[in-house]
């Protein structure tokens, strides 16, 4: 059972009273309009912020823009940005490219280190914590960010609604009772208003988005960037990382196959995917792999043990490739799991492919390559689709931010750049769509039809 930190309830966030349209962003929101910023030599614990909407604060004239303006020019807003779950290729172009946008407009981004954990480590009364866990962002800090891959903020899998006992931090040991895991939120909530961060953008995955979507049913005005390599966050056809992964993959496939082929062996590629097979179809669809087993149906070990040795039969140079997801199982059989489960739940996933590399071995006496590319499809530079997205995603999120249409994600939807609300990244995952991807009896790709579908086929 989840225990709720209790706080003083001033520390919590406030409410704007004022109707739209006195304020443009309605009722029961944090209005990044109302803020008067603190001073830079202000501490968060001493910031002095306005607790309602000024009556002064009006719109530009002429066409709107929704960028928010009073009598000496726009508001300051401030914007917090973290990344959260595994890293990919395109975090840091994306980070990058919000702060030049916001920046642009005369306002300040904050970056929050190792995700969530950053936000759940502050304490806003101590300056030691606050600079361990907060980073102010400008054009000249992430000037060269870009260079390199994974994330300069840092990355975790915490889950502030969610904290085990030994993962509270001790400033708020003596707040919280009971075997846990522990509700943190209502301290994160108080980070947030003492540091000033009138929007988050969290980059992320199902997980970490999942408490994006916490915050903003907390009001805490919230736009969300969808990262993961596995390419299965509901909403949008495109998630930052998947296609530097596909092509990581394709090209480890192709290089494999010259071991594979001079000993004539069967081989068995490990790849990304715990409840999405996408990763594993789309590298198999592109590479020409002769098999690919994926979550979304439990494969028949007898029947692969055929099927791959009447491909090695057929290929001249005598041998087989499958690629297979991580979270891929046997008929009658459940996922690899090991390890603690994580804040959401999860436990580490790994080893489907060794075993039914064995299995294979057994069953018909061939020589096995087994091969888990794992980390090598998430680290390293982005490729230019990669580069390109995380760009454009980064802009559209910071203009929605500005413009107060909170409570969003960025999309791609059929080609299009778009955005959806963010209360889709709690319907679960997004899978495999067997029935036009998929032929279920022989573990292959097998697209139906192309007119008509979104680049990545779905």
């Amino acid at each position: 059972m989840v225990t709720v930190l209790s706080i003083n309830p001033t520390g919590h966030l406030r409410v704007c009273g004022l109707p739209a349209p006195t304020c443009r962003y309605g009722t029961s929101h944090r209005c990044p309009a109302r803020v008067k910023r603190p001073r830079r030599d202000q501490t968060f614990a001493s910031s002095g912020r306005a607790s309602a909407c000024s009556a002064s604060l009006t719109t530009t004239q002429g066409p709107p823009t929704g960028r928010v303006h009073d009598g000496e020019g726009a508001a300051n807003v401030r914007i917090g940005i973290l990344t959260g779950g595994g890293d990919v290729p395109g975090l840091n172009p994306c980070i990058k490219a919000v702060v030049n946008r916001v920046h642009e407009e005369g306002h300040q981004v904050t970056g929050i280190r190792r995700g969530w954990g950053g936000l759940v480590g502050t304490n806003p009364d101590d300056p030691e914590s606050v600079a361990a866990n907060l980073l102010e962002l400008d054009p000249s800090v992430v000037r060269t960010v870009d260079r390199t891959g994974g994330t300069f903020l840092h990355s975790s899998r915490t889950n502030p609604a969610k904290v085990r006992p030994r993962d509270v931090p001790d400033f708020l040991a003596d707040q919280v009772s009971g075997e846990g895991p522990h509700d943190l939120t209502p301290h994160v909530l108080r980070v947030i208003e003492a540091a000033g961060i009138d929007v988050l953008i969290p980059i992320g995955g199902d997980d970490t988005l999942s408490y994006g979507l916490r915050m903003h049913k907390e009001g805490v005005p919230t736009i969300a960037i969808p990262k993961t390599m596995d390419n299965d966050v509901n909403g949008t056809d495109y998630c930052i990382g998947f296609s530097t992964a596909i092509t990581r993959g394709v090209q480890f496939m192709h290089n494999l196959r010259t071991s594979t082929g001079s000993h004539e062996r069967i081989a068995v590629v490990e790849l990304f995917g715990r409840y999405s097979g996408e990763t594993s179809l789309i590298t198999a669809y592109l590479s020409g792999a002769d098999r690919a087993l994926i979550p979304e149906v439990p494969f028949d070990i007898d029947r692969v043990c055929e099927l791959l040795l009447a491909d090695k039969a057929k290929n001249p140079s005598n041998y087989a490739m499958v690629a297979i997801s991580e979270g891929a199982t046997l008929a009658g059989g459940d996922m690899m799991l090991s390890g603690e489960a994580d804040a959401y739940g999860h436990r580490k996933l790994g080893g489907i492919g060794q075993v039914t590399g064995e299995l294979i071995k057994e069953r018909t006496g061939e020589d096995i390559v087994y091969q888990q590319v794992g980390y090598l499809m998430r680290s390293g530079s982005p490729d230019s689709l990669d580069l390109m997205v995380a760009t454009n995603y980064a802009v559209m999120a910071a203009d929605l931010a500005l413009d107060g249409s909170t409570g969003r994600m960025v999309a791609l939807r059929n080609g299009s750049y778009s955005s959806v609300p963010i209360s889709v990244t709690g319907e679960g995952v997004k899978g495999v769509d067997v029935g036009e991807l998929y032929d279920a009896r022989n573990y292959r790709p097998k697209v139906r039809h192309v007119r008509g579908k979104p680049m990545f086929l779905y």
